[in-house]
């Protein structure tokens, strides 16, 4: 064999062990992050979790538009970590949760079981439903701190992973106070999980979310303002009976 042959032979071998070892390096490090994602969400290959879809304010059993755009949002999420979903109504989501993961769309109002969760696991959390207009109407309260509704400047939305017990799947929760900021936290959740679970691991959490100006830009501007897990968690105290009507 000539000089020159054995150099092209070796040559196709070197190029071919490097295109090798590189499709093995970029498939390891493409199952470690689908791993780590599907542990964040409790997402397991073939796994079940549950869509609870809330209502329209208003609406007579109607999803409001964005409110499927964030269901759809959460169908992607899913179907990339291999796992499925069943869409049920909030007021059909008559269950215990822990076994599936569970995403919840959509503030009290329109959300039984939201309210539900608020409850048990954000006692920490009140929100104004009262129906007379009202400067305080749709506002968050967040331990001492309020947060009111400035429709299409300044709208806020709690975006949560809460787990009860070590090897309990999680509930995200997608809490806002208009249509379009459960969209948004969505998208938020889509777009920095792999952040979130670098911070956060398996913890539970809560997020406030603030999102700027939807009127124009619609749900992509979103700020963090705080994580308030530890306030979420604390319980308020229990209202006067004649404040404004709430739920916590």
């Amino acid at each position: 064999m000539s000089d020159d042959l054995r150099n092209i032979v070796l040559g196709v071998i070197a190029a071919g062990l490097s295109a090798t070892i590189g499709w093995f390096a970029r498939t390891y490090l493409w199952r470690r992050r689908l791993h780590r994602k599907q542990r964040f969400f409790g997402l397991p290959r073939n796994s079940e979790s549950l869509l609870i879809v809330n209502r329209e304010a208003g609406g007579d059993g109607a999803v409001h538009r964005f409110d499927v755009f964030a269901l759809l949002e959460l169908s992607a999420l899913i179907k990339d970590c291999g796992a499925h979903a069943q869409i049920l109504s909030h007021d059909l989501a008559q269950q215990g949760f822990g076994e599936r993961t569970e995403f919840c769309v959509g503030g009290p109002t329109s959300n039984r079981r939201m309210a539900a969760h608020l409850a048990g696991l954000l006692p920490g959390i009140r929100i104004n439903v009262d129906v007379d207009p009202s400067p305080d109407r749709g506002a968050f309260q967040i331990g001492t701190d309020r947060y009111r509704l400035e429709h299409g400047i300044a709208e806020y939305v709690l975006l949560a992973r809460l787990t009860v017990g070590e090897n309990a799947r999680p509930v995200f929760l997608f809490c806002g106070q208009r249509a379009i900021t459960n969209q948004a936290a969505t998208r938020y959740l889509a777009r920095n999980h792999e952040k979130l679970a670098r911070k956060h691991g398996n913890r539970s959490f809560c997020l406030l979310l603030k999102v700027v100006n939807s009127q124009a830009y619609g749900p992509d501007v979103v700020e963090l303002v705080a994580d308030v897990t530890r306030a979420a968690q604390t319980p308020l105290p229990v209202p006067p009976r004649n404040s404004h009507r709430a739920i916590s």
